[in-house]
């Protein structure tokens, strides 16, 4: 597969500057026999506890933006406008402690999708801060179901990524 390029005129002789690499392969959790119905399955259960929809989306948002996934980036912004939500919201997601757009609850599982996110930045990979907050919007279950979310995005992030998934381009 080959590199979409775009060429600029800025010098006499063109210069080539890539702009989105191509897939290496295809999905790999297409590609692989029951990865695809695993990864499902692993989120579905999660979704089972109830959490709102939005606030999921909002997880899998945020974590995309901190992997640069645009492929997940694409998507859950799109879910995110197909139910509802504002732009605001939407666009605002990657600066959610400076915006008045998030309840208590939202922002509680955006910083804990962030320490999650960031597992490698610290030796305690959840603070008792972000934990203690967290778990005074959420219980037992919920807080589960988040980390399972916040798993299951990050999985898909790294798979999406290393193999250089095109956003926009469905699940080939």
């Amino acid at each position: 597969m080959t590199e979409t390029t775009a060429t600029t005129s800025a010098t006499a002789t063109a210069t080539e500057i890539p702009v989105v690499p191509a897939a290496r392969i295809g999905n790999p959790a297409l590609i692989v026999q029951g990865a695809m119905k695993g990864l499902i399955a692993f989120s579905a259960a999660a979704e089972k506890v109830g959490l709102p929809k939005t606030l999921v989306k909002l997880v899998h948002l945020r974590a995309s933006q901190i992997n640069s996934c645009g492929v997940c980036v694409h998507m859950h912004g799109g879910e995110l406008r197909e139910a509802g939500e504002s732009d605001a919201r939407i666009f605002s997601v990657a600066a959610w402690r400076d915006t008045p757009f998030y309840t208590a609850a939202e922002r509680a599982a955006l910083a804990l999708t962030e320490d999650v996110t960031r597992i490698a930045d610290r030796s305690d990979a959840v603070s008792d801060e972000v934990w203690n907050e967290a778990a005074k919007h959420f219980g037992e279950q919920e807080l589960a179901a988040l980390l399972i979310e916040i798993a299951a995005i990050n999985a898909w992030n790294r798979l999406n990524l290393a193999s250089r998934q095109v956003a926009g381009q469905g699940w080939g």
